[in-house]
């Protein structure tokens, strides 16, 4: 197939006002962090499917890319410029949005916000707890009103005050299906407030109108809901298995219109196996099933429903890599088709198998060499099509081509950093001290090359730690702020990170502290045989769960590293125990894995200096979890605490935490990691 050509169009209204408010001078080396403190200029941006509007957050004009707002545009007319901005207000932030249809969009905002939460989320119990309040809200082009997103209408007699403010604290409604085939209509759920179980409704955008589609309970929720009509195809049941575990069981709706169990779907809670129903085929009643039961890896599977079987060969599977997601079709011309497929490797790489949409995609990463391309979003002849580009070296940037032929530049969420100060990346695996292959990736400042003499190294295992990192821009921003001061940065996927397969997941079961630790340990020495990293001049930084692993560092002989920086920590797993030791599924699902070597009870063992940090708001690793750790080790080696005024745990953050936790971090590896510094 001949590959299209596009021609850039001349930047219109929309790119000029982005770029124009956030360019500033060159970067030199170092990057500053500025450059990663700043609010993107561009962010969130989304097209509805008529592909007449745009919607998007922005730095607000006159802010000095210090606040966001609310913008969007008609793409009939796009070099007029925006329809309407809309600043956040003192308090609320815009910090996401999407467009939906009907006219409207979902906006979502977040505010500060301390008092007591009554056992409500994440926070104290008793007592007030400092943290954040997230909100969703329906505009329309005009911005001109903001309604609470899917809101009851009604309200409950006899439910309690505590009760009704825990609810306007946690939300009461989400979007959950777009219907993309009806015009009016989105699938959403909305928490009864006298049962706490959340139901299931068609939700009229115009009018407001709900439809039940499924009344929750405390062990089934829906699982498909049937992208033509909306209705429940599957539902999940959490039962008992009658020892100390649960079955986590897939109901199927049969042609008499009733849900039965299917074995083949059943599995056992703490097995932990992944059986995702993500879609149906129209022609034979088949179900599109994503599934590790075959495989190590993810695989993409047809269920029938009718012969409870498997077909015998996968739909899409990968050798090395799981398959994330299927892409199917979400326009008239093409709707539930599959499209293609998502492989879940290094970074997130769509495949298309249907020719038009595979000749578009080819034909712009054709365009844009060196970038990874997505098209996030089209309508139905393709005469409006949103993508956007992205490296290790640049920032996401996002594009229309209009009548598959001209680029209409919108601009990039970060225009003003130098791609030339940040270095070489790679995807890399190296062998643990037990034999486990370990995959990770290293980045190198720019210009190194093999044979330049080592380099100071920062080993920076991710969170969660059921979680994976992926290659590409990284928006935290850490990775290249510190390649760009000469460090190379390595991040091990150490056993116990998810998304890599089950062996390597399940293989940190109980193992906090220990063989996971040895993992990122592993790295280090790795790297030193390697000629990468000065065997002197090694730290280990990490966040949340990365905290915890270099608070274990902290404690842990022989040491690799000169120093620990701990960025939310967690370092009691006693404490971190109780959170869940009321939730009896919760305790089958994780709780048995955390386990392992304790940091907080080995306190005494301390051999390096640390430094840690968390957020006054952050009620996910309160704080009291780095500052008990720095008080037990401080009178054994340099240690310093710091508590971030007004930082949450998770980002986006405001632009002075970046900047405060940046400057920390650089001037403490520069100055008082190890004996001279790193």
């Amino acid at each position: 197939m001949m590959q299209p050509r596009y021609k850039t169009a001349r930047p219109g209204t929309v790119a000029t006002l982005l770029l124009g408010l956030c360019i500033g001078h060159a970067v030199a080396a170092p990057l500053p962090a500025e450059d990663f403190a700043k609010i993107p200029a561009l962010q969130s941006v989304t097209m509805s499917a008529d592909g007449k509007q745009l919607v998007a957050i922005i730095a607000a004009p006159g802010s000095n890319n210090a606040d966001t707002a609310l913008a969007n545009w008609n793409l009939d007319n796009l070099a007029a410029g925006p329809v309407a901005i809309t600043p956040s207000g003192d308090r609320m932030k815009f910090i996401a949005a999407s467009a939906l249809k009907a006219g409207r969009n979902l906006v979502i905002s977040r505010q500060e916000w301390t008092g007591k939460l009554g056992g409500c989320g994440e926070g104290n119990s008793t007592g007030a707890t400092k943290t954040f309040l997230t909100k969703a809200y329906l505009t329309d082009a005009s911005q001109a009103k903001f309604d609470e997103a899917f809101a009851s209408n009604t309200r409950t007699l006899g439910v309690s005050a505590d009760t009704l403010r825990c609810l306007e604290l946690a939300g009461t409604a989400s979007l959950v299906h777009q219907l993309p085939l009806d015009p009016d209509r989105v699938i959403i759920n909305q928490l009864n407030e006298a049962t706490l179980q959340a139901n299931y409704y068609r939700f009229n955008l115009r009018t407001g109108q709900t439809e039940l589609l499924f009344k929750g309970n405390s062990r089934t929720t829906p699982g498909l809901f049937h992208p033509r009509t909306g209705e429940v195809v599957t539902q999940t049941q959490i039962e008992s298995s009658g020892s100390d575990d649960f079955e986590q069981r897939v109901l199927i709706k049969n042609s008499a219109g009733q849900f039965e169990v299917h074995a083949p779907l059943t599995t056992k809670l703490s097995e932990r196996y992944t059986v995702d129903v993500v879609g149906i085929d129209d022609d034979s009643g088949k179900l599109y099933v994503l599934t590790d039961q075959f495989s190590d890896l993810v695989q993409a599977r047809l269920y029938d429903p009718v012969k409870k079987e498997f077909d015998k060969e996968p739909l899409a599977a990968h050798p090395t890599f799981s398959i994330s997601s299927l892409i199917l079709g979400t326009r008239k011309s093409n709707f539930n088709q599959v499209l293609g497929f998502y492989i879940d490797g290094p970074q997130r790489q769509a495949i298309y198998v249907d020719p038009q949409m595979k000749g578009l995609q080819e034909g712009l990463q054709k365009a844009y060499p060196g970038l990874t391309v997505y098209i996030t979003g089209y309508n139905d002849d393709l005469s409006r099509v949103l993508f956007t580009t992205e490296s290790n070296r640049n920032p996401k940037s996002y594009y229309i081509l209009a009548d598959r032929k001209d680029v209409v530049p919108l601009g990039s969420e970060r225009p003003w950093v130098d791609s030339k100060q940040i270095g070489e990346q790679r995807w890399v695996t190296y062998t643990a001290r037990d034999g486990q292959q370990i995959p990770a990736i290293l980045d190198l400042p720019a210009g190194w090359k093999q044979g330049d003499g080592p380099l100071p190294t920062l080993v920076h295992p991710h969170g969660g730690p059921w979680a994976r990192d992926y290659t590409g821009w990284d928006v935290s921003g850490w990775v290249p702020f510190f390649t760009s001061r000469g460090y190379a940065v390595l991040r091990p996927q150490y056993r116990g990170s998810s998304g890599l397969g089950r062996k390597l997941w399940l293989a940190g079961d109980g193992e906090w502290g220990q063989k996971m630790q040895d993992d990122k340990d592993d790295g280090a020495a790795w790297l030193v045989s390697q000629g990468i990293a000065a065997k002197d001049r090694i730290a280990i930084f990490g966040y949340s769960y990365g905290g915890f692993a270099a608070a274990a560092a902290t404690v842990r002989s022989p040491s690799p590293y000169q120093c620990a920086i701990a960025g939310a920590p967690v370092t009691d797993l006693g404490r971190l125990g109780t959170s869940w030791s009321q939730n009896r599924l919760q305790r089958i699902l994780q709780g048995r894995t955390v386990k392992g070597m304790d940091p907080m009870q080995n306190t005494a063992k301390a051999t390096i200096p640390l430094l840690t940090f968390v957020g006054d708001r952050d009620v996910r690793t309160p704080a009291f979890h780095a500052r008990n750790f720095y008080s037990a080790v401080q009178g054994k080696v340099p240690a310093r605490f710091e508590l971030i005024p007004d930082m949450p745990h998770s980002m986006p953050w405001y632009p002075r935490h970046f900047q405060t936790t940046l400057t920390l971090m650089a001037d403490y590896l520069a100055k008082d990691c190890g004996p001279g510094g790193l």
